[in-house]
Formats: structure tokens, sequence, C-alpha cells
């Protein structure tokens, strides 16, 4: 039987990792620039980031935090101060060593030898170093803590293997950053944000997440915990969608954070740190999208609704352009999730079908017709698209502005009943190393990207395992749950007590 025509090929049982490259193309989300490993955002990806961002920065500062800024460029002796530190991210790090041009005599230019600077400027990978060294100024006394505050920022990552949203060289993010008197409170910091994510995740992006602690080998350097949310995409791969450090005072240490404590001792600080970036629609595609393009959730959505008119006389074409501006208005004048439901109206003089391609593509929740035949009926012609492109629903116009929150919350539910269906059903439970290997192997050696999902392992805790396992199979500990009531057993490579089972999973 042949297979019906898509609007993407691939498809993705065919080639997953081109379709996700051919999906965000054609959903015009973003380009790769002409800076190897950096990308161009257009309007309707970075749309899903601003969203993604408007949401967080209430979460973030309904939990007490506010925003600022900090220097792009950190001095190579403040990286230095924190070894481990150093050490995770030395490889990735782009390098500032002068500070002007000069003709070369040949019609080029080049750095000029005598604006070396003195001290090399790394271009941020991340903050603590830089953000640790301004605290150590603000903080004098316990009475000036905690201080919590989160920036947006860029950061430069020097990545050998870009791949657009998921890795690149430059990419957008939020970093926040603390500083507490006690252990106790920084933990709970970490914790704390930790379900921010959890929270998000689920709830605007459509997406379960599984909840827990990094392994050794998977810390963030320097880091004395991190948590992550770890989440599954349709090839049943891994993706690492938000992580929070609990750094303990070796940033503090390093930096010089110390304070006059309540009984008059000086004290380090207790510091966090956490983060998610635009890896996030990297995951919302992958997570969601389907044969056609992506598909978003509409808490996310750039447009929630789009009205595509449909005008074939001159004649008409005032008054159908005229009932669109009253439904664009009736239907903002409704609300979803708390605000108002967000219109845009595709008034380009363009075929229909290409218009409604375009828009399938791009994921808009609800596509809306109206011609003339609909204005004499006072009807609308509805589509989902998290239903069958064809599918049409017609309704009254009352009726459909009237239930079109509900028709939006309909979508919101059904994606993060689909994506906790495919976790679920590619999370299994293993007992022997026999049964892990066989998982995790290709049965295809053609298909190399095919294989199980998710394996709940028993693991005693060793650097050597983590790396064997890694080495060959590819296959790496996402995360070591947060459980209750943990369930002791022997470690399915070395047959040592283990205390629970663990998440491994290849991922991304």
């Amino acid at each position: 039987m042949s297979q019906p025509a898509t609007a993407i090929t691939p498809r993705r049982d065919e080639d997953f990792p081109e379709w996700y490259q051919q999906v965000v193309r054609a959903a015009d989300l973003a380009e790769n620039s002409d800076v190897r490993g950096c990308m161009v955002i257009k309007p309707w990806g970075y749309g899903i980031w601003e969203n993604m961002q408007r949401v967080l920065d209430g979460m973030f500062k309904a939990t007490g935090h506010r925003n600022a800024y900090f220097p792009m460029f950190i001095p190579l002796s403040y990286l230095a101060k924190e070894a481990e530190h150093v050490e995770g991210f030395a490889k990735e790090c782009a390098v500032v060593t002068h500070h002007r041009l000069e003709a070369d005599g040949q019609g080029g230019l080049r750095p000029a030898p005598s604006a070396e600077l003195t001290e090399p400027l790394v271009v941020r990978p991340t903050s603590e170093t830089i953000i640790g060294a301004t605290y150590a100024k603000w903080v004098q006394s316990y009475r000036d803590l905690p201080i919590l505050i989160n920036q947006w920022a860029n950061v430069v990552r020097w990545e050998m293997r870009p791949r657009v949203f998921l890795r690149t060289a430059e990419f957008l993010w939020q970093e926040g950053h603390t500083a507490h008197e006690t252990e106790q409170e920084a933990r709970e910091e970490t914790l704390q944000m930790l379900r921010v994510y959890e929270t998000f995740a689920r709830e605007y992006l459509a997406i379960p997440v599984y909840v827990g602690e990094k392994s050794e080998g998977e810390r963030f350097p320097g880091a004395v915990q991190t948590l992550c949310i770890e989440a599954m995409v349709q090839d049943r791969k891994a993706i690492q969608a938000g992580t929070s450090h609990f750094l303990g005072q070796n940033f503090a240490k390093a930096s010089g954070i110390e304070f006059v404590s309540r009984t008059n001792t000086r004290e380090f600080a207790w510091t966090t740190s956490w983060g998610v970036s635009t890896r996030l629609i990297g995951t919302l595609i992958m997570a969601h999208g389907d044969d056609d393009g992506i598909q978003l959730p509409p808490r996310i959505a750039p447009a929630q609704v789009v009205i595509l008119p449909v005008t074939p006389k001159p004649e008409t074409r005032d008054a159908v352009l005229k009932a669109v501006e009253q439904l664009a208005a009736a239907l903002r004048a409704q609300t979803f999730g708390g605000e108002p439901v967000r219109v845009e109206i595709d008034r380009r003089d363009i075929g229909g079908g290409t218009k409604n391609w375009e828009w399938i593509k791009k994921g808009v929740p609800l596509r809306v017709e109206i011609g003339p035949r609909d204005l004499e009926k006072g009807s609308v012609a509805v589509s989902r698209r998290d239903r069958g492109v064809k599918e049409k629903e017609f309704l009254t116009t009352d009726a459909f502005v009237s239930g079109v929150s509900g028709m939006l919350e309909s979508i919101q539910a059904g994606l993060l009943a689909r994506a906790t269906a495919l976790r679920d059903a590619h999370t299994v439970v293993l007992n022997t190393r026999e049964e892990f290997y066989r998982f995790f192997t290709p049965s295809n050696p053609d298909r190399p990207e095919i294989h199980g999902g998710f394996a709940l392992a028993h693991w005693n805790g060793s650097r050597e395992v983590e790396e064997q396992v890694k080495a060959d199979l590819k296959v790496t500990i996402r995360c070591i749950p947060m459980e209750d009531s943990p369930e002791p057993g022997r470690c399915i490579f070395t047959g040592d007590p283990s205390p629970r089972r663990v998440i491994f999973a290849k991922s991304y």
C-alpha cells in the first residue's frame, strides 16, 4: 500500500534527524547563519521563544527573583579559579585576544599585534564566575542575603556538530544565580526551580518529564548536585530540558563571596544556578511534530487561531474582510489560560491551498476559513492541527467564538496525553545486562537511530560502569529519579548492591 503524501519528506519513520531539519525549514522557524554553528531565529521561531520567556519570567518573579544583566566577557583568570568548572568548559570556550583590527596590506584586515589584550577574555559559556565576582562585592553581611537574580542572555559554547536549536555555538537562554546564608536554603532553592521547570514543561509545553538528579559523570562542572528534567522525543531519545544546580560553597570560595554571619563569624555563601535555553524549541518539534510539520501546544503558540479569508471574487472581498475583522475581535475578547486568545489574520493575496499548508507546517492550533458562502450561512470552517489535515468542522460563528477556549484546551491536553503515552510505552524495567544491551542495540544496522527508549535499571554508582556503557552503546544515565520509596536491588552490570533504579537512554 502506498504511503499518503505528506508535507515533510523524509517522514519521521524514514530518517528522523533529516525530518527534524526539514520541519525547522518548512515551519520557517530558523536557518543556519553564515557563521558556522550559529543560527538565525526567524519571527515564528522567535515568537515561540518570546512566549516561553514571558511565561517563565512570570514564574521566576512569582518565586521572588528579579532580572539583571552581567557582562558577556569573562576574564580568563576568573574561569581558572574554579578548576573543575574550567576543565568542563575549556574545549567549548571562544576567546577574545585583541581589541582592534588593522589593514593587513593585502586589502584585508587582521588583529593588530599592538592591540593584544593583557588578559584574554572568554565569551561566556555560562556566568557563574563573573556573577560570583560581582556578588563578592555585594555581599558583606548575612543581611545582604539571599540574592535571587536571573538574567536573559546569549552564551557561546563552541559546538563541533551543530544542529539548529539543539546544539549551536551561540544560543539564547536564561540563567538564574542565587546566593544564600545556609546550605538548607540553597538546596531548597535548587529544588524549587527544578519544580518550576517541571511545571512549565508539563503545563505549557505539554511535555511529560522525568525529574531527578544527575550522576557524578553527568553533573555540571563544579557543582555539588545537579537536578534535571528529562524528556523523551519521538525517536525515543532523551533531551535534557532543564537543569538546576546546587553549587555548595565551591564557587563562593573561588569568587570570595563571604559574609559576616549572625554569630559574627566570617562564612562563605551557598550558591545555586539554573537554566533552560532555546533547545526547548527543538524539544517541542521532536516531541509534537508529525509528517506535515510542527504541532504547537496552544499555550506557547505565537498565534492560537489563524483566520484565512476566502475571497474568490472582488465584489465579495470587502464583506468577507469585514467579517474576518469582526471575528478576530470577538475571539480576542475570549480568554485561554488567563490571557486573550492570540489571533492572526492572513490577508496575503495568494492561493488558499498554499496559505492553508503553510499554517499546517507552522503548527498553528486552529485554522478558520471564511468565504462568501460562510457569510450567507453565518458559519465558519474550523480545522484543528491535532486532527487530519483535511478534516473540517462547520460551526456557527457564535458557537465557534464561545467554544474556542475549550477547543484550545482540548488540543493542549491531547498533546500532553499523546506524549505521555509515547513515553510510558517506551519506558521499561530491565533486570539483566543481556536485556540492557539487547534493548539499546539497533535491530537494523542501517537504522542505528532506532532503539528501545528509556530503561530503568539498577546501577552501583560506578563511574567505570557509566563510561563502559557510554562507550559500548552511546547510552548515558539521564537521571536518578526522585522517588519517595526507592526499590533496592543489585546492579545489572556488577551484581553490587544498588539503592534504586536509574534511567538510562540515548540522548541529544
